[in-house]
């Protein structure tokens, strides 16, 4: 393969990653957590640790550890299948009324793919999120952060294998979590 086809390679697979994602935020702001869960790998592990505010030099100790630390999220799609069922409920004290969200994905990258760009089978991407929600009249919440995941391709469509949500700030000032990044 040549530098050129390369290129383009590299070029149709981000877009094709950054259309699965934009087409990822459309659903979830659109509460259409059913198709939602279907682009989640039954594998699928989607963590988000907490963040710490730490001295100079001790950046290791920024971030929860996955297992033996608390995090914000450590879940399969199990328990994010439950989570789903029970917003649909339709009695969710932290969804009633329901939520007004926008997501915002910029910046997508990425970072590798295998077992090449031409022909990806997982590919690990890193964009930036802006999350924005609000409820009834007075409650709004301003989530940012990046994203980490590993896409894996399934009978042709895309599949989150895995998603690392680090969010920029580390107080969480939402009163709930119910939403999805």
């Amino acid at each position: 393969m040549s530098d050129r086809d390369d290129r383009i390679s590299r070029l149709l697979l981000a877009q094709d990653v950054a259309e699965f994602l934009y087409g990822e935020a459309e659903l979830l702001d659109e509460r259409r957590h059913d198709e939602w869960l279907a682009l989640l790998a039954d594998d699928i592990r989607y963590w988000m640790p907490m963040r710490r505010n730490v001295k100079f030099g001790e950046g290791e100790r920024e971030f929860t550890r996955s297992v033996t630390d608390i995090n914000w999220f450590d879940e399969g799609k199990d328990t994010l299948a439950r989570r789903v069922k029970q917003i649909q409920t339709g009695i969710h004290w932290a969804e009633e009324p329901q939520s007004r969200i926008a997501h915002l994905v910029t910046n997508v990258q990425i970072i590798e793919a295998s077992p090449s760009v031409a022909d990806a089978r997982e590919v690990s991407v890193k964009c930036r999120f802006l999350i924005y929600r609000n409820r009834v009249a007075t409650e709004t919440d301003l989530l940012v952060g990046k994203r980490e995941d590993l896409l894996r391709r399934e009978n042709g469509d895309w599949r989150i294998a895995r998603r690392k949500i680090i969010l920029d700030q580390n107080v969480l000032l939402s009163k709930n979590l119910t939403f999805f990044f």
